[in-house]
């Protein structure tokens, strides 16, 4: 899952990260912002450079959820990326003492959910950064941004039409990278042609047998607990839960999953060949530090696939380093992932929008959870997306349709196989190449 590093939560006023669905609703009657709503947003760009008064400008809550140091932390990692926060550039009121507020820093614009209190002394008691966006003027100023990031990265902004992806910009299009959990699209895929089949239907129930499974939310249901299609589908798309993931590859049959490389555009498919669950993934990296994965890495797809199904099944999840990925530094990533290029990504979500066009539930599942700032998901009809990460790795893909019938997918990726990725400068830079691409359709 995209890990939004720079998100500054209280729980409070009911604020919550940007995971509705892309499609907008209709619009509410225009409110009204309270005058000490407007006079708490008047002083938000002191505090955000430094300055001002942080005990009286928040709530005793938000600041025990959030205490100075901790905010002071993050708003460094903000201003090392975007500079100084420069003026409010709009207000939208969702309730009089509540807004997202777009706040234009030196580099980059930040969207920022904001309410007061109630009641005198109206101090700030919800604040959440829900996105960066960088400052670069047009697509090719974004792709050179990326071009300049240490390791490799690729990107690929393709049209749709009949004809298939027509690529309007592109940075190492054919390079296979690892892309984290955007490997899930492929097992969408998989339920999509199962669906438009008839063999399986999203209601159908899969029924638990107890296997250990990867983190998640169906990590502790017991034996015998009864899981829709339709709801491990969307955990697994719209909040990537590993847990999800590793029942419907289970369910599934790693064999039908692979058989969906071709047909969806992974031209190299030898790099998800065999198609590894989350679980198989963390046993193979975290048990007798590495050295199953080297023997695992030394075997050709056949022995490869024996040994997923034999020793790395049994293996308990006891044998897993408990400490595993939590260093913040890669490992293998160049050598044990789950491996597409941007290319690949763009066929793959490509084929999903085809074949989804009398699949609503599938449609649905896909765009939960849009990956980008509600401000940002807002201005397109609809956006799909699946993204992935860990130490090293992080890949944005999203399926973007426009008001006037336009298509566009959007696959970025990024590997260091030598240091942790900045999450956030990334998701900035794919945050501004949707938002430019949203202004030319």
């Amino acid at each position: 899952m995209i890990r939004y590093v720079l998100a500054m939560v209280a729980a409070l006023a009911g604020l919550t990260a940007a995971t509705a669905s892309a499609q907008p609703a209709a619009k509410p009657a225009p409110v009204q912002a309270s005058a000490p709503l407007k006079e708490r947003i008047a002083g938000l760009v002191p505090i955000l450079n430094g300055g001002g008064d942080y005990d009286a400008f928040f709530a005793p809550g938000f600041r025990a959820q959030v205490p100075k140091d901790k905010f002071d932390q993050v708003r460094a990692q903000i201003s090392a990326n975007a500079g100084a926060a420069v003026s409010i550039a709009s207000v939208t009121p969702t309730t009089p003492n509540n807004a997202s507020v777009s706040v234009r820093y030196e580099r980059a614009t930040a969207s920022i959910r904001l309410s007061v209190e109630d009641a005198a002394p109206y101090r700030v008691n919800g604040l959440l950064v829900s996105g960066i966006t960088a400052g670069e003027a047009n697509i090719p100023a974004v792709v050179g941004a990326l071009k300049a990031l240490p390791g490799s990265v690729g990107f690929v902004l393709a049209r749709l039409g009949p004809r298939g992806p027509r690529v309007l910009e592109s940075l190492n299009p054919e390079q296979p990278l690892a892309i984290g959990s955007a490997f899930k699209l492929v097992i969408l895929a998989e339920l999509v042609r199962a669906t438009n089949a008839g063999e399986r239907h999203w209601s159908d129930l899969v029924t638990l047998d107890g296997h250990p499974l990867a983190g998640g939310a169906f990590t502790q249901l017991p034996a015998g607990s009864r899981v829709s299609l339709e709801e491990l589908a969307l955990k697994m798309i719209s909040v990537s839960d590993n847990s999800a993931t590793d029942i419907l590859v289970h369910t599934l049959g790693r064999n039908r999953i692979e058989a969906m490389l071709g047909p969806v555009g992974i031209r190299r498919a030898d790099g998800m060949r065999p198609f590894m669950s989350p679980l198989e993934m963390f046993k193979l990296k975290g048990i007798d530090k590495g050295a199953l994965a080297a023997r695992y890495l030394a075997l050709d797809v056949e022995g490869r696939r024996a040994l997923l199904d034999g020793e790395v099944g049994a293996a308990p999840l006891s044998a897993i380093d408990p400490a595993l990925f939590k260093d913040g530094k890669p490992l293998l990533i160049d050598k044990l992932e789950w491996f597409a290029s941007p290319s690949d990504l763009v066929r793959l979500m490509d084929w999903l929008r085809v074949h989804t066009v009398a699949n609503a539930n599938a449609r649905a599942i896909l765009g939960r959870n849009p990956g980008i700032s509600a401000e940002l998901a807002h201005r397109w009809h609809y956006v799909g997306y699946k993204g992935g990460s860990e130490p090293g790795v992080i890949n944005m893909t999203l399926l973007l349709q426009g008001n006037s019938d336009t298509w566009y997918v959007l696959a970025g990726t990024w590997n260091n196989p030598a240091a942790a990725v900045d999450d956030a400068r990334f998701i900035s830079l794919v945050g501004r190449a949707t938002e430019l691409t949203s202004t030319g359709d």
